[in-house]
């Protein structure tokens, strides 16, 4: 009975259709309840796509099953196919006399009405209490993990939060030699999953899996021109001696093997006879096995392969490092919300802290509490909230005190022209609208590519000319050698035109 059964998808797919278009219409106040909506509306998406393709199936007709249940309708009488199909129908009812039947009108239709509420919530238990049902990062465990690094800065949860997609060296990251652990492996992945499910529990809608997968192909492209920074390819015939990489000063000189830069060579040759130079040394010849130029085939091909997987481990931790900072760049306003959150909890008591529990808690179940339809009017007096000043609401749902309205001037607009006119309320909305994505992408549409140089500059015109002042800037300060005429004195000293004659004038040439 196919034609049943695609008769039976078309409906299934317009129920799916109309489910998803009522729970558009409404929004939701509490965070809990749109992305309780979020998550039913992807589910029905995925029906919708799994459905689709059952349906396009049949229409194919592969195997010519529905070609020839349609000829067999047509060939003979109608009717007589029609009383054969009654017929099972009635034995399939008999055989199973409790089977349901399924509405798909009532299966799809939005919950409403006092039980609806007591119906557990999907994302009851999708996100833990410190995530405050998707508004703020859990990184706790991530945290502890860091922790138990070897090499690792002592560093407290709010500065982890500040750091933890910093993977350079001297930053909140560890050197590239330390990094080569399965431990610290280990802990990059769990940080790279936790960003990347809390992004999917709190988007529901976005297709995840093409943002990681462009990611990923901005990853192999970094990788193959050699520009993932903190991860260049080791050349297997670097020498020992500084000058591998810019130094401060002319006179400091740098050690690859070490990482780290000396102030003169004769402190760097004294540090060459050290235990941690000569220690570092080694682990890096390991690692660039096929240095010696005297080795046999097989030796060198060997060499090669430990190098090769050497190289492989190096991608794998490096790929993980730069998702880190893509997701983290790409939930910006959840990571600013947590140190928020984690600096306002830092100045509370224990007791203020189980008593914003109870008040969060309080809060959720008097929305899943059903109303008494007896006494609604007075319910309806006691929920409603008087806020004549319009003032914002709090975590609890209540006005903030007018007093705390004045002292963060919530009040007082400030337009943005870069941002689509777009006016922010307060200083403290203003001033961190400049890491956010709408100003970034209004003033790369502007062609203007270094933002941090922009902060506090609001029009078009201004940011426009700053940034022309700082590309003729850096044209002007930019030397073209091949147009500095170099002269040579008699001892065979090379200098500028203008140093020669000014030498000369002076007598001292």
């Amino acid at each position: 009975m196919l034609l049943e059964e695609q008769r039976f998808l078309h409906e299934d797919l317009e129920r799916l259709e109309q489910g998803i278009a009522d729970r558009i219409s409404d929004e939701p106040k509490h965070i809990r309840d749109r992305l309780a909506r979020d998550h039913q509306i992807a589910q029905f998406l995925d029906r919708i796509s799994s459905q689709s393709t059952k349906l396009l199936n049949i229409y194919r007709d592969a195997d010519g099953s529905r070609s020839r249940e349609i000829q067999q309708i047509g060939a003979g009488d109608p009717m007589d196919e029609f009383y054969k199909q009654l017929a099972d129908i009635k034995n399939f009812h008999a055989k199973y006399p409790n089977e349901p039947v399924e509405n798909l009108e009532r299966a799809y239709r939005p919950k409403r009405g006092p039980d609806a509420d007591l119906l557990p919530s999907i994302v009851d238990t999708m996100f833990t209490g410190e995530e405050a049902f998707g508004r703020f990062f859990d990184l706790h465990t991530c945290h502890e993990l860091y922790l138990n690094l070897p090499n690792a800065k002592r560093l407290s949860y709010l500065q982890y939060l500040e750091s933890f997609d910093n993977f350079t060296p001297g930053a909140a990251g560890l050197k590239r030699s330390e990094k080569m652990t399965d431990q610290y492996f280990k802990y990059v992945g769990q940080v790279a999953l936790d960003l990347e499910t809390f992004m999917r529990k709190t988007r529901p809608l976005e297709n995840i899996d093409r943002v990681i997968a462009d990611f990923d192909k901005e990853f192999d492209a970094s990788w193959e021109k050699d520009e993932i920074a903190d991860w260049k390819n080791e050349e297997p015939n670097n020498k020992s001696s500084g000058g591998s990489k810019q130094t401060s000063t002319a006179e400091a000189v740098w050690c690859d093997h070490c990482e780290k830069e000396f102030k003169n060579e004769n402190v760097y040759k004294g540090h060459l006879s050290g235990k941690k130079h000569i220690r570092a040394a080694t682990e890096r010849a390991q690692r660039l096995q096929g240095a010696s130029d005297d080795g046999t085939g097989a030796a060198n091909g060997a060499h090669k392969g430990n190098t090769s997987t050497y190289r492989l481990k190096e991608r794998a931790i490096a790929e993980r490092e730069f998702r880190v900072k893509r997701l983290a760049s790409a939930m910006s306003t959840e990571r600013s919300d947590t140190r928020v959150n984690v600096e306002r909890k830092q100045g509370m008591t224990e007791r203020e802290r189980q008593q914003e529990l109870e008040n969060l808690f309080s809060a959720t179940a008097t929305t899943s509490q059903p109303k008494d339809t007896e006494d609604g009017e007075d319910n309806d007096d006691e929920d409603r909230i008087y806020n004549p000043l319009k003032l914002p609401l709090a975590w609890d749902g209540k006005p903030i005190p007018f007093w705390l309205y004045k002292l963060h001037g919530l009040g007082v607009e400030f337009p943005c022209e870069i941002c689509g006119n777009f006016v922010y309320m307060g200083r403290r909305a203003f001033d961190k609208h400049f890491n956010e994505a709408r100003h970034i992408y209004g003033l790369k549409c502007l062609g203007i590519t270094n933002t941090s140089l922009f902060r506090d500059i609001t029009g078009i015109d201004e940011a426009l000319r700053l940034w022309e002042k700082i590309q003729k800037d850096k044209r002007k300060d930019k030397v073209d050698d091949g147009s500095v005429v170099q002269m040579e004195d008699a001892e065979g000293n090379v200098m500028p035109e203008k140093v020669y004659y000014d030498l000369q004038k002076q007598g001292l040439l």
